[in-house]
Parts: C-alpha cells; sequence; structure tokens
C-alpha cells in the first residue's frame, strides 16, 4: 500500500473519524442506558435488568476510545500534544466517569444490601449524565476554538482557563449530546422491556428526540453566526508538518464552507434530522427494532455532521488563529502513516466484526425482563425484535 502524502492524510482523517463514530456508537448505547437508570428503573430488579443488557460487552466495546486515542498519538502527533495539554482537566473529570462505570458495572451485585446496590445506581447515572455533557462540551469547544499558542519552537501555550471551557455556545453541544444519547439509549431500551416500564420508555423517546430535534435544529442556527476557521494561505497537502507554516482567518459562518462548495455534504445534517424524527414515527407505530436502527443512524450522522464542519481543521485556536492544527501540517511523517497503515488495515476490520457480534447479542437476546414491577420469564413476552423484521 503506496500512497503519497496527501492520500495518507486523508485516509487517516477517515480512519479517525471512523473511530470516534465508532466509539459514540458503542459507548453512547451504555451512557445513554445508565442516564436512564433513575428515570426508567422503579425497582432494583429493573435496574439489574437494564445494567445486564449492557454489561457482557461494555467494556470490551471502549477498544474503539483506545484505537481513537491510539490513532491521534500515531497519526497526529501534535494534536494529540495540544489536546491532551490544553484540556488536561476536562479530559481528567471524563477518565474519572469513565473509571467509575466499570466499578459500578460489575460491582453492584458484590452485596444484598439495598442502599450498596442504589449508591451504585447512582454512580452509574452520575456517570452517564457525566459523560454525555463533557463529551458535548468538547465538540463545542472544537467548533468555538481552543485557546491555544504555539510559538516558534512549537511549545504548547494554553490561554484560556478551565471555566471559559463553559459558556453558552458549549453548554447547547451539551444538551444535544444529552438528548442524543438519552434518545439512543432509551430507543435500545424498547427491545429490551415491556409492561408498564415500556410505556414509560416510549414517553421517553419522544421527549428525548423532540428535545433533540430542537436543540441541534438551535445548534445549526447558532453555527451560521458562530466564527468558524479558513485557511488563507496556500495548503501544501504533500508539504511538511509544521503548523506555523499556513496563515489562518476567523469569520461568522466558515464552518459552512464545506457545505457551499459541496452541497451534497447537507445530506448529513438532514440525514440526522430524519433519523430522529424516524425514531419517533417507528417507536409510534411500535416497530422497535427499526426505530433502533433509526437512532442509530441518528447518532453517526450527527458525528459525521461536526466532522465535516471542521475539516481540514483538527484543532483550532480562537486565540492564536495561525496555530490552528489542520490534517496538512499537523500529521505524521510520511513513512511512519505508511507503516502505521498495515497495523490499521488489520485491527479496524476486526474491530468491527466483534462491534457487528456485540450489536448482534444486544439484539437478539430479545426483550429482557424489565416489567416495572419484578422479573419475569423472557418466554412470556411472546415478542422479539426479530418480529419488527417482517
Amino acid at each position: 500500500m503506496n500512497f503519497d502524502y496527501e492520500t495518507l492524510r486523508l485516509v487517516y482523517w477517515a480512519l479517525l473519524v471512523l473511530a470516534v463514530t465508532g466509539f459514540v456508537v458503542c459507548d453512547g448505547l451504555v451512557i445513554g442506558t445508565n442516564m436512564l437508570l433513575p428515570l426508567l428503573a422503579k425497582t432494583d430488579a429493573d435496574r439489574q435488568a437494564m445494567i445486564g443488557s449492557i454489561a457482557p460487552t461494555s467494556l470490551g466495546l471502549q477498544a474503539w476510545l483506545v484505537v481513537a486515542i491510539a490513532l491521534s498519538f500515531a497519526a497526529w502527533p501534535i494534536a494529540y500534544a495540544v489536546l491532551f495539554s490544553c484540556l488536561q482537566f476536562l479530559l481528567l473529570l471524563m477518565l474519572l466517569a469513565w473509571m467509575a462505570r466499570p466499578l459500578g458495572l460489575y460491582f453492584r451485585n458484590a452485596s444484598e444490601n439495598p442502599l450498596w446496590r442504589q449508591n451504585w445506581d447512582k454512580v452509574l447515572a452520575v456517570s452517564g449524565f457525566l459523560l454525555a455533557s463533557l463529551l458535548g462540551i468538547l465538540c463545542g469547544n472544537l467548533l468555538k476554538g481552543v485557546p491555544f499558542h504555539l510559538d516558534s519552537d512549537m511549545r504548547i501555550f494554553f490561554l484560556g482557563d478551565f471555566w471559559g471551557l463553559f459558556n453558552p455556545f458549549t453548554l447547547l453541544i451539551a444538551a444535544v449530546s444529552l438528548s442524543l444519547l438519552l434518545l439512543y439509549g432509551a430507543a435500545y431500551q424498547q427491545l429490551k422491556c415491556h409492561g408498564e416500564i415500556y410505556s414509560h420508555d416510549k414517553t421517553l423517546v419522544y421527549k428525548a428526540g423532540a428535545a433533540f430535534l430542537i436543540l441541534f435544529a438551535l445548534a445549526g442556527l447558532w453555527i451560521t453566526r458562530l466564527e468558524g476557521y479558513h485557511v488563507t494561505s496556500e495548503i501544501f497537502p504533500n508539504g511538511v508538518t509544521n503548523p506555523l507554516n499556513k496563515f489562518a482567518k476567523r469569520s461568522e459562518g466558515l464552518w459552512l464552507d464545506n457545505y457551499e462548495h459541496q452541497p451534497g455534504l447537507w445530506a448529513v445534517p438532514i440525514l440526522a434530522f430524519v433519523g430522529a424524527g424516524a425514531t419517533l414515527y417507528l417507536t409510534k407505530l411500535n416497530r422497535d427494532y427499526w426505530a433502533f436502527i433509526a437512532a442509530i443512524t441518528t447518532v453517526i450522522m450527527a458525528v459525521l455532521t461536526a466532522a465535516v464542519s471542521l475539516f481540514p481543521f483538527l484543532l483550532p485556536s480562537n486565540r492564536s488563529l495561525n496555530s490552528s492544527l489542520t490534517i496538512w501540517d499537523a500529521s505524521a511523517s510520511h513513512n511512519t502513516l505508511s507503516t502505521l497503515l498495515w497495523i490499521v488495515a488489520f485491527a479496524f476490520p476486526l474491530l468491527m466484526i466483534a462491534s457487528r457480534w456485540a450489536f448482534r447479542f444486544w439484539v437478539d437476546s430479545g426483550r429482557s425482563t424489565v416489567t416495572g414491577n419484578s422479573i419475569d420469564s423472557p418466554d412470556a413476552n411472546n415478542h422479539s425484535p426479530k418480529d419488527d423484521y417482517a
């Protein structure tokens, strides 16, 4: 596989987007389910059934996060260094939330004490809400720009503060993330529950879906007025890696540049709206399996909307515009990318096969025994997700 430098940079950008999308699709389901614990489950048996529906594969599917981090480190070392240097406190909070989750999933049943279980359920719920919010805060700061500067020796200077990362726009994106993952988790739980709690879950799907449609539209309108970034100097796709060898500008509406030059890209955010609307409609028709597929489509398109809007920027700077990092000037060397491609070509198919198996396991396990009152036998449902294939 001998590719020129430009092609390799594009390939690795696509792989990074794929890894992030895979992470949000897989881990987002666990996050959404955790957030639903205090909203949906009323008894310890219900919460145990919800946790049991995600626990067997949740830890393994975090491999997507490991791949995304490893890919960033290997293919975009400058962007990796800047991100972890400037947003270390935000990322530390996310790490703590992730560390709390496996403890809750696997040690919740270590004791029969109701108080012990209730406290772990609270930990899982807080972890879910915190992760969903911080993922939105992170995405919002990428769109708004991170306050950093690179000097002539490529030293990194963070020119902001922690609380500056929380502003009206990033809080709006956090709300979009919350509503999206709640919709995703609720759409999945429709496959797993029945009885009184099933009706309650459908109500949550409607509320989360309506909230996402409204908030996603508001975020889109805000971005039309948000200051975006654009490289004004000549771009050298095969040039050497040096972020300071360019000039950039910032102006309102520049995040829409890619859509104006390639009108077909409008299909990405439109499909996010269509997917959310289809989730609500299919839920109304009791087509739970297809509602879940529509929710997955919504998540994928929402992530791709952010990626397409940012391209070719990886990490824009709102304090030192010329220090902004793009896929053309922040990558590893040509030799490194070429060598790494063999590893990636082997690892990604295996990861996708494992994820496909996990999703098949989640769906084909049939509805769980969450009823809203007690645990029943799965055979008493007389309904399986496979019924929705027809």
